[in-house]
């Protein structure tokens, strides 16, 4: 796996913070922390970016352009935040997954999430 600790280290310092994964175009993990849970967060980003997914042609099928991000909250607070990212040309398409309570501090996360993607894009096209 590429090395993306520098720039999701923000993010694990949000309020809330449980996991995070960066999947590539094609579902496969890149980068993947849930050394907080026990959940398996390979999975449940695999399974919500297919959602995901789903959601993007679904958009597409109604004349809107394809998700951006998508948010889901459970009875019990805890919060999905999924956002796609690409760079201008589209050849470098991610996907970003992380979980927080809910109690967490959301609205920082989209914020650090918004920018790590940027920094995690610079990383890949370095390549």
């Amino acid at each position: 796996m590429l090395d993306f600790n520098e720039p999701m280290k923000k993010l694990k310092g949000v309020k809330g913070y449980l996991g995070a994964a960066i999947l590539n175009k094609e579902g496969e993990t890149l980068y993947i922390d849930e050394e907080s849970t026990d959940t398996d967060i390979a999975y449940s980003a695999s399974i919500f970016n297919d959602a995901f997914a789903e959601i993007g042609e679904a958009s597409i099928d109604i004349g809107f352009a394809p998700a951006k991000t998508m948010e889901a909250r459970t009875e019990d607070g805890y919060v999905f935040l999924v956002k796609n990212t690409s760079n201008s040309k589209e050849e470098n398409n991610l996907t970003f997954f992380a979980i927080f309570k809910g109690d967490g501090n959301v609205p920082l996360a989209k914020m650090v999430i918004e920018r790590s993607s940027v920094k995690v894009l610079k990383i890949i096209e370095q390549i």
